[in-house]
């Protein structure tokens, strides 16, 4: 029962703005959008298809004098979690909390397909029937989008990755398997019940298997139960013993936060400690 609510919940725990249509008042005058980033298409060879990318500059990008970290947040659709994310980046950068990041989001398409490797469980076959395509949007992000934002903005080589529920999933699915992609992980609830928590089970020899590197793992939970929590609890002991040389990494329990309101709780204090300001928190 726990798992097949879990199914549920993955189609609502994106975050759907109410649309905002530009519109004359009277007596206010005339209206006009409000604007918060760009919006590129971007032909996917890998992927055989067009994917939309949102980009928000920070404020002093206009100088054209600094090179900016990039985090990139996936769901970072216009009606997934890009306007909430895009926000807190915005106001640590104001109060200088956190440093200046160019943000990239990925809006989904088929999220189903693109965060889940292939699972052995009948149940996750039948209730995902397009899963298995975390392989193929893992290449899309190393060899396609990665290279069109270096090659189009001032990055400086920093990267970070974000994401929560099945994006958790697959952030933390990339760290063990390609840790050198990113800079800095940011998984959020990731859905390890998946495949019956198999990466929670490989994780202790994917980490034994890392080379030595800077990088950070940034991990947090809800309240959330079964496979969810015992996956997460098995990735830490892992890390506990067996943490690679020049790993960062730290963990959130939010037990007073549910699966669909932990992500702002969790992102803050970890964009904060991943991206850390002229302006910190102490």
């Amino acid at each position: 029962m726990k798992k097949l609510l879990t199914y549920a919940l993955l189609a609502t725990c994106i975050l759907a703005p109410i649309p905002v249509q530009a519109t004359d008042a009277p007596g206010l005058g005339a209206s006009e959008a409000i604007q918060f980033g760009i919006a590129y298409s971007l032909d996917s060879a890998v992927l055989k298809e067009k994917r939309r990318i949102n980009v928000l500059l920070p404020a002093s990008y206009a100088d054209g004098k600094h090179s900016y970290p990039v985090l990139y947040l996936i769901d970072g659709g216009t009606k997934e979690d890009w306007f909430h994310i895009a926000g807190l980046v915005q106001l640590g950068e104001l109060n200088g909390v956190t440093k200046e990041v160019i943000l990239v989001g990925i809006e989904g398409t088929d999220r189903k397909r693109d965060l889940t490797s292939p699972s052995q469980d009948p149940l996750d076959i039948k209730e995902l029937p397009t899963h298995g395509g975390a392989d193929n949007f893992r290449r899309f992000l190393g060899v396609e989008l990665k290279p069109f934002i270096e090659k189009n903005f001032r990055t400086d080589g920093e990267t970070g990755v974000i994401g929560e529920s099945l994006a958790g999933l697959f952030i933390l699915e990339t760290f063990l398997h390609q840790p050198d992609m990113f800079s800095h992980y940011i998984a959020i609830s990731p859905s390890m019940w998946w495949n019956k928590e198999a990466l929670s089970y490989q994780a202790a020899d994917l980490l034994k298997a890392q080379r030595p590197g800077t990088r950070s793992l940034h991990l947090a939970i809800g309240n959330e139960g079964g496979g969810m929590r015992g996956g997460v609890d098995r990735v830490m002991a892992a890390l506990k013993v067996g943490a690679p040389v020049g790993l960062t990494w730290d963990f959130q329990d939010l037990p007073s936060e549910r699966h669909h309101s932990v992500y702002h709780p969790a992102a803050l204090p970890a964009l904060r400690a991943v991206f850390p300001g002229p302006n910190p928190i102490k």
